[in-house]
């Protein structure tokens, strides 16, 4: 309903022809009018188009309580808070009630004395949707008190009441979130008899309090989000309060990358000040790729997931470190690089859970692999497979012999952290053969384009063995993958080899 400024009192609300509506159905009417006009209540829901979003929707047409289970970074809380959306934008309550009090079926004793006292005069006021939302994160130490309520002894002896009455009790964040929306997210992180507290909630629609003889029917839609992990790792649902949430929706990655792309692209936080650094859709997608290595990745804890922030922060980072070398320079502005997604180290080494065989590997050694399988996947689909050309044995040209020869012939190419673009620039169109490769099969007017290609096509060759790479400090080499077995490099003996 629209707000009625006018509307202050009970009496005027009857005459407004006001009629209340559960909360359920509220959901529901407003759900089929925005099917119906192709309105898109869970905007910027990137993915869940075809699978999650219609589960959803089916839920809410049968005015189900509804469990969000999916691993972390799956927009589960977001879902829930966009459920707001479908919310009337104004209701009237009963001014004062702490419990949003409907003035036609008041609940609390407030609301109940006011309401018989004052009748038609009785005063109203009116509550948002964004006003109708709680939520609460599930911890061990939440309490009944908490969610429920409980006898406060201050208010009795405020009141001069006794504890036999009602309105001694201080609700908890439920009974105040009548008449809305409630979320409990992480629900397996409650204690048992914590969630034995919400059976008659979901069931019967009523709570009780310290044994109060009572019957409060709330209304409410509850939400629940959990990690399927924590069925078995930090806690579990107990059954019966399983057996009474009706919809349990399964939620998911993204499944491909130009919907990851466009989750990231959306989500990441890009400042003003860096809109002069540009990152071309190469480095974009190879972002999207690490992520997408580390979920079918070995050594990676498949059960904890790796989170959509991982790439989110991970973009984050390639622009800072961008940024970094171009305020070092004194340049207003550029490409970021190849080598530059190293920068992006720190976005996957604090996302990512290892199993037993990963941590002996060690975390940073983990990440650098997976940006490395990314680059091989990527350079895959742009350049021709060295593997295939070698086992044509001679059938096919080889488009790299030229470039492994150069570097046969002891050349190497040195790609400095703190590079210029002029000196960047300088040290790739120096290998023989190379721009050649890139004009081929990613062909580009574009100067630092062709650069950041070339590049990226000696990171995919020594990503297929047939170069090698060196990195230290962010620095980068490349030379003949044969002759850095013998000889040490220009970095120093604690270089870190990727092949």
């Amino acid at each position: 309903m629209t707000k009625a400024p006018g509307i202050a009192t009970l009496g005027q609300l009857k005459k407004a022809g006001y009629k209340s509506r559960s909360v359920k159905d509220e959901l529901r009417d407003n759900l089929i009018e925005a099917l119906r006009n192709k309105r898109n209540v869970f905007s910027g829901i990137q993915g869940f188009e075809d699978t999650v979003i219609p589960q959803i929707q089916t839920a809410i047409l049968s005015r189900h309580n509804i469990i969000l289970l999916g691993l972390r970074g799956q927009a589960k809380t977001r879902i829930a808070r966009l459920m707001v959306n479908l919310l009337d934008e104004w209701i009237p309550y009963v001014a004062g009630s702490e419990l949003n009090d409907d003035p036609f079926q008041p609940l609390s004793r407030y609301a109940i004395d006011l309401v018989s006292e004052k009748k038609d005069d009785t005063p109203i006021a009116w509550l948002h949707r964004e006003e109708r939302y709680g939520e609460k994160l599930a911890t061990p130490d939440v309490t009944v008190a908490d969610l429920i309520g409980d006898v406060d002894p201050i208010k009795a002896a405020t009141l001069k009441l006794p504890y036999s009455d009602e309105r001694v009790i201080h609700y908890g964040i439920i009974p105040r979130s009548n008449r809305g929306l409630f979320v409990i997210n992480e629900l397996p992180d409650l204690q048992a008899r914590i969630q034995v507290s919400l059976f008659n909630i979901l069931q019967e629609g009523d709570i009780q309090i310290r044994g109060f003889r009572k019957r409060l029917p709330l209304d409410m839609q509850f939400v629940f989000t959990a990690n399927p992990e924590d069925y078995t790792n930090r806690g579990s649902i107990v059954t019966p309060l399983k057996d009474r949430i009706d919809s349990q929706i399964l939620t998911h990655y993204p499944k491909s990358i130009d919907t990851a792309l466009r989750i990231t692209e959306q989500e990441a936080k890009i400042s003003a000040a860096q809109q002069g650094v540009k990152v071309h859709d190469l480095l974009k997608e190879l972002i999207e790729q690490v992520a997408f290595e580390a979920r079918e990745s070995d050594l990676v804890d498949k059960k904890s997931g790796v989170s959509a922030r991982l790439t989110i922060s991970a973009l984050e980072n390639l622009h800072s470190t961008a940024e970094r070398r171009m305020l070092v320079n004194g340049e207003s502005g550029g490409w970021a690089r190849v080598s530059d997604v190293f920068g992006i180290m720190p976005s996957i080494t604090g996302k990512v859970e290892l199993v037993y065989e990963g941590e002996v590997e060690g975390i940073a050694n983990v990440a650098r692999s997976l940006i490395g399988k990314a680059i091989r996947k990527i350079f895959l689909k742009r350049f021709p497979d060295p593997e295939k050309i070698k086992r044509g044995k001679g059938k096919t040209p080889n488009p790299y012999a030229t470039i492994t020869g150069w570097f046969n012939d002891g050349n190497t190419v040195d790609i400095l952290a703190n590079a210029t673009q002029a000196d960047y620039e300088k040290a790739l169109i120096h290998v023989k053969g190379l721009k050649d490769i890139v004009r081929q099969h990613q062909p580009s007017d574009d100067r630092c384009e062709q650069a950041l290609f070339m590049e990226f096509a000696l990171h995919g060759l020594s990503e297929c063995s047939q170069l090698s790479v060196s990195t230290l400090s962010g620095n980068t080499q490349f030379k003949d993958l044969m002759g850095s077995v013998f000889n040490l490099d220009k970095f120093g003996e604690e270089e870190e080899d990727n092949n």
